[in-house]
């Protein structure tokens, strides 16, 4: 192998490692990471614990609503997103009213079981119209909004195949959680929910970026449009500058500078 091989191979070997990142950053980025994760967990976790120990609806549905907002603060505080932290209060503060206006405990899940269904379904309803969820979710966070659908085939099948993945998964997770809603207690539930908090989440992640790390790369359209602009503006200068060096006998009359006196002549 010749020297001028060489960076040849380190480039294929390095581009399907620069897309592995880039899909690992952007994953992280759309569903908040490990920080996220944690938010979504804590107030869930801390209602189930408050409840199996004292049984006391209000305490429980108070430190949960009370840990959410303190989450919040200190993501305003370290200027941070707060998508994920906002989510996670409107969560809890649902589950709080529909416990506190039923006087159930049990209801407190209820809310994020009936979120989870209809999220597992829009999965499955999109892949199934050719518009998968993932894609719209995951298209602006790469930069390329809409562009797989119709200019990168490769792009659409992986967010399709995603798309069931979550469908899937949300469902199966569902499945478990919708009987033990009507036989279990507000303790085994809560607990069983909380243990299938992150696990399903972690494996529909996962199998996003093993299905979005083996596509094309996106088209970043944003790219496109900068260039499209730069294109405009250079040729709207290159005719300003034509305009400019043409005279302005030239430009009324369309002749050429001292026509008039050849004919007089």
């Amino acid at each position: 192998m010749t020297s001028l091989d060489k960076p040849t191979e380190d480039t294929d070997q390095t581009q399907p490692q620069d897309a592995r990142v880039v899909t690992e950053a952007a994953l992280f980025e759309a569903f908040g990471g490990v920080r996220g994760m944690v938010e979504t967990v804590v107030p869930g976790l801390l209602f189930v614990t408050v409840f199996t120990i004292n049984k006391n609806l209000h305490l429980s549905a108070i430190a949960a609503l009370a840990v959410s907002l303190v989450l919040v603060v200190v993501r305003l505080v370290m200027r941070d997103t707060v998508k994920h932290a906002f989510s996670g209060v409107f969560g809890v503060a649902f589950g709080v009213a529909f416990a506190m206006f039923t006087g159930d405990a049990k209801n407190f899940y209820l809310p994020g079981m009936l979120y989870t269904l209809g999220l597992a379904v829009a999965y499955v309803v999109t892949a199934l119209a050719g518009v998968p969820l993932i894609g719209l979710i995951l298209g602006p966070v790469f930069k390329e909004n809409l562009s797989w659908r119709t200019r990168n085939p490769g792009r659409k099948k992986a967010y399709t195949k995603a798309s069931w993945a979550w469908g899937l998964i949300l469902l199966a997770k569902c499945a478990i959680l919708f009987p033990l809603y009507w036989w279990a207690d507000t303790t085994q539930l809560g607990w069983v929910l909380i243990a299938l908090k992150i696990p399903p989440f972690l494996l529909a992640v996962w199998l996003t970026w093993v299905f979005l790390a083996k596509a094309p790369a996106p088209i970043d359209v944003f790219a496109e449009m900068e260039a499209q602009e730069e294109a405009q503006k250079a040729e709207k200068e290159r005719k300003a500058a034509l305009a400019a060096e043409t005279p302005a006998g030239a430009e009324t009359t369309g002749e050429p500078h001292g026509g008039r006196h050849r004919r007089e002549a």
